[in-house]
């Protein structure tokens, strides 16, 4: 565990208790620190402070950025419309691969030179004519009451709020974090536990958790994304196993976006992903019955964009990050033959395109 908190920060949390022997507990996620006075969590943001857990990282950003909601990614969400982005610092997961360690793994607060409260997020999203707000870049899960505050100050002024996360959360914490988002994508990192503690250092069963919670107990708009690793997740079986989960336990109509490794962090000697390996992930997903499937981190056009389940017609054509063709109706239904598209859609498509603007709010706390 890492040390040397300054009593002066911290914002107040409620899920730790006390333990007999002194220390305090972390109930966030299911790594459940214990910790002594002056301890950080694995995740560097949640410490003890006067025998209590302390978020040190409300407040504090790594950055601010506009993004495409595509980006994210999320393709059934709002398509086309620009997404108000930031992260803060740290993660509860450990990762070998990770392709944003520097914020992700950063122990230097110092580096969040970024600040603004909630209120001034929601008031500059609007003001940049952003739909949404996105808890990203790092997981949301450690800074959960800053996302929570974030999430109703856009609320109140009609803007929604994305998180993009590894889904590595306890119950109570997620169904408080859950009933104040709109839409999710869940990193499942792989379909074996072996996998999760070697090479992610936690376990995969609270991530299936939180994906059926997400799916059947709230009306937040889920995606999957799962990056596939070389000679690690990416074997025939493992992805049969994983594609026949997600149609059995989570439905067909769940997008799901198998991404592109390349060399990072600790894995600098691991290959990046082939073209081909991605298209078989997809054509085995589709071949399982999953409806909607995606590539991700290369160019595809055509695994990029949304089809008609029933009638094959073309829905949503994507290049990168900018839409080409729209074939959905102002109801969200197919053009061709009327079937409906699963997913969040307003009557026409947003026109931000791929660009990605990074913005300040140094004046706006």
């Amino acid at each position: 565990m890492d040390t040397h908190i300054d009593p002066n920060e911290g914002f107040p949390t409620r899920f730790w208790h006390k333990l007999s022997d002194g220390r305090v507990q972390c109930d966030i996620c299911p790594r459940l620190c214990k910790l002594h006075e002056g301890q950080r969590g694995l995740c560097f943001v949640r410490g003890n402070v006067h025998d209590s857990v302390m978020l040190l990282s409300y407040g504090r950003s790594s950055g601010f950025c506009i993004d495409p909601i595509e980006k994210k990614p999320l393709n059934h969400f709002l398509p086309g419309t620009p997404v108000f982005s930031f992260g803060t610092a740290g993660c509860n997961l450990a990762c070998k691969f990770c392709q944003n360690w520097d914020i992700s793994k950063s122990r230097e607060m110092d580096s969040l030179m970024d600040q603004a409260s909630p209120e001034a997020i929601a008031a500059a999203a609007r003001s940049f004519g952003c739909r949404s707000v996105a808890y990203t870049y790092n997981d949301p899960v450690i800074f959960h009451e800053y996302c929570i505050d974030t999430a109703q100050a856009c609320h109140a002024l009609g803007i929604r709020s994305v998180a993009v996360s590894a889904g590595y959360q306890c119950p109570e914490p997620r169904a408080e974090f859950y009933a104040h988002m709109d839409a999710v994508n869940i990193d499942l990192k792989s379909f074996s536990e072996d996998f999760y503690r070697r090479v992610c250092g936690g376990h995969l069963e609270p991530v299936l958790e939180t994906l059926q919670y997400v799916r059947h107990e709230t009306k937040v708009w889920l995606e999957i994304t799962t990056l596939l690793i070389p000679g690690e997740n990416d074997s025939e079986q493992e992805l049969e196993a994983l594609t026949q989960w997600v149609v059995e336990s989570l439905g067909p109509d769940v997008p799901l976006h198998f991404s592109a490794f390349h060399p990072d962090w600790k894995m600098l000697n691991t290959p990046p992903t082939s073209r081909s390996t991605l298209s078989e992930a997809r054509r085995i997903a589709l071949k399982n019955g999953l409806r909607y499937v995606y590539v991700g981190n290369v160019h595809d056009k055509a695994a990029d964009s949304t089809y008609c389940h029933k009638c094959g017609q073309l829905l949503i054509g994507r290049d990168w990050y900018e839409l080409s063709e729209w074939n959905l109706t102002p109801k969200g239904t197919c053009s061709a033959c009327g079937e409906p598209c699963a997913g969040v859609f307003e009557a026409s498509p947003g026109d931000w395109g791929a660009r990605r603007t990074p913005v300040s709010l140094a004046h706006r706390t």
